[in-house]
């Protein structure tokens, strides 16, 4: 089989119509139930459909355990919710063997599941368990199971994590490690609402309780979702680019930018290429294009690599984020993958 045979098949505009209305009746949905957050929601999309789990990180109040939950009830998916403390074990995760007593009057252990297992994991302030429950997260983000006493479960499908943390309230909190942090497909900012936002929560709020959302995604929908992203086809410059991106995030790789030369001890993994991939597909999607484009890695970019940039003091000094390297390696790499300064156009042939 060719490389051009086993691409997908390039939806026509009759195929991608269901979708696309579909996508926006969900968007809807998010946006009539939590306010002012319109391009966090649109994210979330994304990264429902890219299949991967999303961290969110924002202040407290700012609804980013309401909006896991509301996503939840709009998928009509399983959904249990974990709040993550410092005393939570693996196995109030993951799940153990218990003693149970059988209809023969025998005794054997049988296993209770935990609560990841289901559809929707929320796992709330995700950074105040300790490593060792971090670590039992692992397996069920990465694989989509678990293994307990050397048997091994399978999660249900779909199965994504959806956690929150509050970048602030650092005290007893156990950073999340680069291995864990990694397997996210996107890093969510959720930020403060306007004021004229914060008028209509306080108007349309009385104690803060949500409406639910009128209509819902079923499973043979999002099954349709899924298959559509299937089809959503990459062309190879962009596959290039976003290869390029990544690399170039590598201070050790020759003509990198200068801002990654300067502030970046270790770039991007092979996995955040595989995501900026899938991620600029659901954009395309999203849009209703049946093909990825340069601007839909680009806007997926800074949430995919900014919690796999690993700076270095230098930019804790400078005040230099990995939002701000990003968006200068957006203006510095080219997208055609010539090694021109920017500036310089290509004259065309005679």
């Amino acid at each position: 089989m060719s490389e051009s045979d086993a691409r997908p098949q390039l939806m026509s505009p009759d195929e991608l119509k269901p979708i696309v209305d579909l996508l926006n009746s969900a968007l809807a949905q998010l946006d009539a139930t939590l306010l002012g957050q319109s391009e966090l929601h649109r994210m979330v999309l994304v990264g429902i459909l890219s299949r991967g789990h999303i961290l969110l990180e924002g202040m407290p109040g700012v609804g980013k355990t309401a909006l896991i939950q509301v996503l939840g009830q709009l998928l009509a998916l399983s959904f249990n919710r974990v709040q993550f403390t410092p005393d939570l074990m693996p196995s109030d995760i993951v799940g153990s063997p218990i003693l149970q007593e059988g209809d023969d009057g025998k005794r054997k252990m049988v296993f209770e599941p935990g609560p990841v297992f289901t559809n929707i994991l929320l796992a709330d302030e995700i950074n105040r368990a300790s490593p060792k429950t971090q670590s039992a997260m692992l397996e069920a983000m990465q694989e989509r199971r678990v293994t307990v006493m050397g048997e091994t479960r399978p999660l249900p499908s779909p199965f994504f994590v959806l956690a929150s943390q509050n970048p602030i309230e650092l005290e007893g909190t156990y950073p999340l490690p680069e291995a864990q942090v990694d397997r996210f497909l996107l890093k969510l900012h959720v930020g403060r609402p306007s004021a004229d936002t914060l008028e209509r929560i306080i108007d349309t709020r009385r104690r803060g309780e949500l409406p639910k959302p009128t209509a819902v995604v079923d499973a043979d929908q999002l099954d349709s979702l899924f298959a559509a992203m299937e089809r959503v086809v990459m062309p190879t410059p962009v596959n290039r680019y976003i290869a390029n991106f990544v690399a170039m995030s590598h201070p050790q790789e020759p003509n990198v930018p200068k801002v990654v030369k300067d502030y970046v001890t270790y770039g991007a993994s092979p996995r955040a290429a595989i995501a900026m991939a899938e991620s600029a597909r659901a954009v395309a999607l999203l849009d209703g294009r049946p093909t990825a484009g340069f601007e839909d890695v680009k806007a997926v970019a800074p949430h995919v690599l900014n919690h796999r940039l690993i700076l270095n003091y230098q930019a804790r000094f400078d005040k230099v984020s990995t939002l701000d390297v990003v968006d200068q390696m957006l203006g510095d790499i080219d997208e055609t993958g010539l090694e021109l300064p920017r500036g310089v156009e290509v004259e065309a042939a005679p």
